[in-house]
């Protein structure tokens, strides 16, 4: 069973940082890509950076050049590092794990995308 569990949320003032860290668990074959995405109350869920499994990052323009994304391949764990941060990056944050393979209880290979439970980050004086 494939899991995503995320950690490393809170109460932060403005101008400060936090990190986020995001574990996939399971029988875990490959992931394609690896990123965060945020949902504010009444807004829609919008990335902030993915991370693909050659290197290569994507960040959403609100976050540029203030957060840093990276990925451990052998650990199927990607982190957020966000500095100088604003009240507007308040919000829930989510990560997800695009086209994970697993095996699957019947031994195939299936392909899936996976969200995690979400963790809340606070920016607040």
């Amino acid at each position: 069973q494939v899991q995503l569990v995320e950690s490393g949320g809170g109460l932060v003032q403005p101008g400060g940082s936090l990190g986020l860290s995001c574990a996939a668990s399971g029988n875990i074959i490959s992931i394609l890509s690896m990123g965060w995405y945020r949902q504010a109350p009444g807004n829609e869920r919008e990335l902030v950076a993915t991370a693909d499994s050659g290197g290569h990052v994507t960040y959403g323009d609100s976050v540029k050049g203030r957060f840093t994304i990276s990925r451990d391949n052998a650990k199927n764990t990607v982190y957020l590092q966000m500095n100088s941060l604003k009240p507007a990056d308040t919000a829930v944050y989510y990560c997800k794990a695009d086209r994970l393979v697993s095996v699957t209880p019947s031994g195939s290979h299936g392909a899936m995308d996976y969200w995690g439970q979400g963790t809340q980050v606070i920016v607040s004086s």
